[in-house]
């Protein structure tokens, strides 16, 4: 497949080397040299010094043959131009970063295709949706829900109080249990576990269930004493602030805490005048933070432009007995460093953008594709077509590649967790997790 990327910044940057792994053809357009050079230093793809609002410089790139342009520059104008002119050079299909959330609005989505922009990317609101997801259950660091929520993975933090440490997983998960674990994430290592491994202390276990066993599922890892959240504060008023704010429950309140008055003002404009609070002031002075309840506070959301800044913050928080916290932390470095700090839910909006688009790169066959930043893992929907090799054996003969499990599949709108002995059947969405193997490779199982 070849893809151009227009723009060699954070999200390119990131998005290359995630395709890298898949063997793609790369290429990437950018006017800023130095951006390029770093791109060039780090990544073995072919690179090119030119606007990205050049018709000519597009026509020498070749994008007559493209499958795919992303356009992620810092400039949402100049993102939605150069898919203008890709999309009337040939280019397949086009998508564009933007900055504003009235381009992401689904009823703008027709006049959007009409003038070239085949899908949109708004960061701002991918990681709303996230924050979310995350605060409705105090308890666990991550949620993804499978084909809306007929299965669900969650990514749990194992403390004190968890029922499963250190017993094989052979003799915890039986057929009659309502989970799999389909990953765990030990320090810097990713496991893909087969029956002989245990869980231990401090382990991220990512389990696959349905959502009627939710509740057993917390029991199990000790954490049925995590209070609701239903106060939240929030560092920063942004626009992934004013979005989280927007996505927000009704029953959570939230206080959004920001140094600058002006934008102060601008916040109490764009969001509804409920019970809800805009604070002028820093969220790093722990006076103001007492003062304005930290400590009957459930959660704690800091979302600046500042990685050091969210961290810290968090950390502050979780002094104050904060149980839940979430961190915007875009530097890829510092992700590590957070997780090893115990930050709870961590956000890297680039992550989320580039998994969005990394679902658009298999071509519609997989759905719902997303990138674990912290397992450094794939997780995707695929449907099995009619006569595709998948349902011809079962699980366990199909010699699955290292590093890549089945954690269930949906039939007819049920969840149902698989086995080595699943059959698989024409229709149903089967979910692939995968460390370290080519996705498109599994793909082909499928079709």
């Amino acid at each position: 497949m070849k893809i151009i990327i227009a723009g060699a910044y954070a999200i390119g940057n990131y998005l290359a080397s995630l395709l890298t792994r898949t063997n793609e053809d790369i290429t990437i357009i950018d006017d800023n040299e130095e951006a390029l050079d770093n791109i060039n230093s780090d990544l073995d793809v072919l690179t090119m010094y030119a606007s990205p609002v050049s018709i000519k410089a597009q026509r020498e790139i070749g994008v007559s043959n493209a499958d795919l342009f992303i356009a992620v520059t810092l400039n949402q104008e100049q993102n939605m131009t150069a898919c203008c002119i890709a999309k009337s050079l040939g280019a397949k299909h086009t998508v564009a970063k933007v900055e504003e959330y009235e381009y992401a609005k689904p009823k703008n989505k027709d006049v959007l295709t009409r003038m070239g922009i085949d899908s949109i990317i708004y960061p701002e609101l991918l990681a709303a949706q996230d924050i979310i997801n995350g605060l409705k259950m105090s308890w666990v660091r991550q949620r993804w829900d499978v084909h809306d929520g007929a299965l669900v993975m969650l990514g749990i933090k194992l403390r004190e109080g968890c029922l499963i440490l250190d017993r094989p997983l052979k003799e915890l998960i039986g057929p009659s249990e309502p989970y799999h674990i389909v990953a765990i994430k030990r320090g810097n290592e990713t496991i893909i576990p087969g029956g002989d491994d245990v869980l231990q202390l401090y382990d991220l276990a990512y389990f696959m269930t349905t959502p009627q066993s939710i509740p057993y599922v917390r029991h199990i890892v000790g954490k049925e004493h995590y209070a609701d959240v239903k106060n939240v504060m929030i560092m920063g008023g942004g626009k992934t602030s004013v979005r989280t704010a927007h996505t927000m429950p009704d029953y959570m309140n939230y206080k959004i805490i920001e140094r600058d008055p002006a934008r102060c003002e601008r916040l109490n404009d764009l969001l509804p005048r409920t019970a809800n609070y805009i604070i002028n002031g820093d969220a790093r002075d722990t006076s103001l933070l007492i003062e304005e309840g930290i400590r009957s506070t459930q959660a704690f959301v800091a979302l600046t432009g500042s990685s050091e800044a969210n961290i810290l913050a968090c950390l502050t928080a979780k002094r104050y007995g904060v149980r839940k916290t979430v961190a915007v932390v875009e530097n890829i470095d510092y992700v590590d460093m957070a997780e090893s700090l115990d930050i709870g839910t961590i956000i890297n909006k680039k992550a989320i953008a580039a998994s969005r688009i990394y679902e658009t790169l298999l071509e519609g066959k997989a759905n719902n594709v997303r990138f674990l930043m912290q397992a450094k893992a794939d997780v995707a929907e695929f449907t099995a077509m009619p006569g595709s090799r998948i349902t011809k054996k079962k699980i366990y003969e199909l010699g699955l590649p290292k590093g890549v499990t089945f954690g269930g599949l949906v039939r007819n709108g049920e969840g149902i967790l698989i086995s080595g002995g699943t059959q698989v059947q024409e229709g149903d969405i089967v979910v692939v997790f995968c460390h370290n193997a080519d996705m498109k490779r599994i793909e082909k199982l499928f079709y």
